[in-house]
């Protein structure tokens, strides 16, 4: 087992740096971080940057980086005022429109990287700088809202209690308890495929303990939205884009070929591997994220505003490297995304409960992600290091 944990150090020190640290605020706060209003609170305000990371984790995966997607995120904002506002549109169809919106971003970014060959820092940049200009010119510098509230809804609603609960959301149980119990199914379902082809699975002890965790885990979420108002609808946006990302890396061709395009892009493109497209696709991905962030930050400020997504790029590339992305590509997951954007979240949640001044918070920020990307580069010298050990032996 203790062998086991050392080969994946670096996936499961993240979770335990993330318990440490919220242990920390949460001493340091007198309770205030796990407070069920304040969980709740901390999933809303960091809905946008929670799906940004993944985007972002794929396009960190390919060895590049977007820079663009907090001005991407303000003109999509700024785009659903100016149809649904001032124009009246359904709301239905001005998010459809503003989301194909960003795929036309997204696919303007991957047509200079990929195909024309303009370094993505350039690309990205320019974006940066355009898309920002063209949200301030959408809204003509001004604020637009608000908003219907079916919009709101997207990023400030709650599932509905359909057991009508009294002071408690026994919905909120009843979906955490069917979370838990899809969990117990798919990890036994797992030892056993591992068991039929004969292919070495986690100790049972590891198993065992990480079930207990991650149900005890599920079961503070049930107490933290049942006491408060439910389950956010933000949560179940990223719920589904959690499951259908974590799929599309782990389990599809697609996957496969944007890791190895991350990997050793030569070697990639000699396997048969189209590397302009899959770079090309990585970045039509991130335009439509950046779009639906866009709209989430939108919703729950209930306005939209020029200067909307100031930093969110900074956010997101934290978040995918403190995640476990490394800067030479090839490496990241979705899900350690999700939990570097929980640690910028509550970092900045509990300096925020505790007073400190912003530029406090962004150099602590700076410090975990320097951090971060140094036990990388640690782990992975230390791992060329073995390699002729190993070979000697």
């Amino acid at each position: 087992m203790l062998s086991y944990i050392r080969e994946n150090l670096r996936q499961y020190g993240l979770i335990v740096a993330l318990i440490v640290i919220a242990l920390v605020f949460q001493f340091l706060t007198g309770g205030t971080i796990f407070r069920p209003a304040n969980i709740t609170s901390l999933i809303l305000q960091n809905g946008h940057i929670l799906i940004l990371a993944v985007g972002m984790t794929l396009v960190i995966v390919t060895g590049r980086i977007d820079l663009s997607v907090g001005s991407v995120a303000a003109f999509a904002g700024a785009l659903a005022g100016v149809l649904i506002v001032q124009q009246g549109w359904p709301v239905w169809l001005a998010i459809i429109v503003t989301l194909l919106v960003g795929v036309l971003i997204g696919a303007w970014h991957g047509f200079w990287i990929a195909y024309v060959g303009v370094p993505f820092f350039v690309v990205t940049l320019a974006g940066m700088l355009i898309f920002r200009g063209a949200a301030i010119l959408l809204l003509d510098g001004l604020f637009v809202g608000p908003f219907p509230q079916s919009f709101q809804m997207m990023a400030a609603g709650f599932i509905p209690d359909m057991f009508g609960g009294s002071g408690f959301d026994i919905m909120a149980v009843v979906v955490c308890a069917a979370l838990a119990l899809i969990v117990i199914i798919l990890e036994a379902k797992k030892r056993a495929v591992s068991k039929k082809y004969d292919v070495e699975a986690e100790p049972i002890l590891f198993v065992v303990v990480k079930l207990v965790f991650i149900i005890g885990a599920i079961g503070l979420f049930a107490y933290w939205f049942g006491a408060s108002n439910g389950i956010p609808n933000i949560l179940v946006v990223l719920g589904v884009l959690i499951v259908v990302y974590s799929y599309m890396a782990n389990r599809t061709i697609l996957g496969r070929h944007i890791y190895a395009t991350g990997s050793n892009p030569n070697t990639a493109r000699l396997s048969g591997i189209k590397v302009k497209r899959i770079v090309f696709m990585v970045y039509v991905n991130m335009g439509l994220l950046a779009a639906l962030a866009g709209l989430v930050v939108t919703a729950r400020l209930n306005s939209a505003m020029p200067r909307t997504g100031e930093g969110f790029e900074l956010d997101a590339i934290a978040a995918a490297f403190i995640g476990g992305a490394s800067p030479y590509g090839g490496v990241g997951r979705v899900s350690g995304a999700i939990i570097g954007a929980m640690v910028v979240g509550i970092i900045n949640n509990g300096m925020n409960i505790l007073g400190v001044p912003v530029e406090w918070r962004q150099v602590t920020t700076g410090m975990v992600l320097l951090a971060a990307v140094i036990f990388d580069v640690f782990s992975k010298s230390r791992a060329a290091k073995r390699k002729p050990a190993l070979k000697a032996e």
